[in-house]
């Protein structure tokens, strides 16, 4: 699920339907209130995601299941959420706010509990579904509306806003391994049960955003595509955000089989996997104050390149630990980065923060498969170099990008 930048518009086709951008001072589009309670829905869907493979040496005793079978809970939470995604999309701007993210949070609410309570696996699976559906909501929802809510400060505060991603996911296995995966349908009723409060909360939502205005120049004109057409600058960002994705699954799925081929602990290993994920939540708290003072564009290209570098030092056996938490560091904010900055670029292209967020799923899904392969060919010592690719290629994407998204007013 992220991505965000300052001063974002998403100005829709001229339709009835209602156009979203800037909005204007006096009009906020959430209370205080509701902007906690989008964090702490966003440690919900970060627990959501991170619950269910620890919890699947339980899934296969209770259900009898192959270590394939039992990984297809996963699978269906990734696929509810692509729909999830795609489906509110299309509701955005046709039913208010309020109504897409509370019917979010229900499914979530509803699908956690029916997993909890499944009678067998094709149920388990079925309600799986469901809970990702309401998990692409939020994850779309709140991204998208924080990306045009908060003005010059919404690259910031989508890097927050992800940043409590990241301490769900962190809070997930903790939870599972603090009561036994034998007990995980008490963890996600409990799940289930949290998501509830949240609705009270959603009155703080702005229903509907108002029309962006005549002559603002981050409302138009400053979103103009100079050189390229509107299709391939979509498409380079498409490819970005599955690359970094896929680099972000890569690391947190190989880092610990790559460190023990090389030598380290198995117990070593995992807490170096673990300080990679904490380094990703801590870097996009980091970021916030940064993303005041510099543009979506230079914290990408920065973090691309470091990213980078990190990587080619994990090659070196000695460095790999603390060059994986650099990559944690590095690739923090450029999901919560890049979709302001495509908002401001593209204002014409509703649909793209939605084609983004969905394609990060995607590359989450693939990343898995597609470096298995590449690893079968290359041996486990590559793992890094291989990912360092993958990291030059995104760069190349932003750089890229930079040129093909100048605006008027910088030529």
């Amino acid at each position: 699920m992220t991505d965000h930048v300052t001063d974002p518009s998403t100005a829709q086709p001229v339709t009835s339907v209602p156009t979203y951008a800037q909005v204007a001072p006096g009009a906020p589009v959430f209370s205080k209130a509701a902007v906690v309670a989008s964090c702490v829905g966003f440690v919900l869907i970060g627990v959501l995601q991170a619950l269910y493979g620890p919890a699947i040496p339980a899934f296969r005793e209770e259900f009898g299941l192959s270590p394939s079978a039992a990984g297809l809970g996963l699978s269906a939470h990734f696929v509810g959420g692509v729909a999830g995604v795609l489906l509110f999309d299309r509701l955005y701007g046709r039913l208010g706010n309020r109504q897409i993210l509370g019917a979010s949070y229900l499914l979530m609410a509803v699908g956690a509990a029916g997993f909890a309570l499944a009678p067998n696996w094709p149920v388990a699976l079925a309600t799986a579904l469901l809970a990702g559906l309401g998990f692409g909501g939020i994850d779309y929802g709140l991204n998208q509306l924080f990306a045009v809510g908060f003005g010059h400060r919404s690259t910031a505060m989508l890097n927050i806003l992800n940043a409590h991603f990241g301490v769900g996911a962190i809070l997930g296995p903790a939870l599972i391994g603090l009561v036994g995966a034998e007990h995980y349908p008490a963890v996600f009723l409990a799940f289930a049960a949290a998501n509830l409060p949240l609705l009270l909360c959603l009155k703080g939502v702005r229903d509907h955003a108002p029309h962006p205005t005549a002559g603002d120049p981050e409302s138009g004109r400053g979103g103009q595509v100079l050189g390229r057409s509107l299709g391939s600058v979509l498409a380079v960002f498409v490819t970005l955000y599955v690359l970094h994705v896929g680099i972000e699954a890569g690391v947190g799925g190989w880092e610990p089989t790559h460190l023990e081929t090389v030598g380290y602990g198995a117990g070593v290993a995992a807490t170096a996997t673990s300080v990679y994920w904490l380094m990703m939540t801590v870097g996009r708290f980091l970021v916030a104050p940064i993303a005041l003072r510099y543009s979506a564009q230079s914290i990408i290209t920065v973090s691309c390149a470091g990213m980078t570098v990190c990587l080619l030092l994990a090659t070196v056996p000695g460095l790999a630990p603390y060059a994986y938490a650099g990559v944690g560091l590095f690739i923090a904010p450029i999901f919560p980065t890049g979709l302001p900055w495509l908002n401001k670029a593209a204002p014409q292209a509703r649909r793209a923060g939605a084609v983004v967020i969905a394609a990060s799923m995607v590359g989450g899904v693939a990343a898995g498969p597609a470096l298995g392969k590449a690893i079968e060919w290359s041996g486990i010592r590559a793992v890094p170099l291989l990912l360092c690719v993958v990291s030059a290629l995104c760069l190349a994407a932003t750089l890229w990008l930079i040129r093909a998204t100048r605006t008027a007013d910088s030529r």
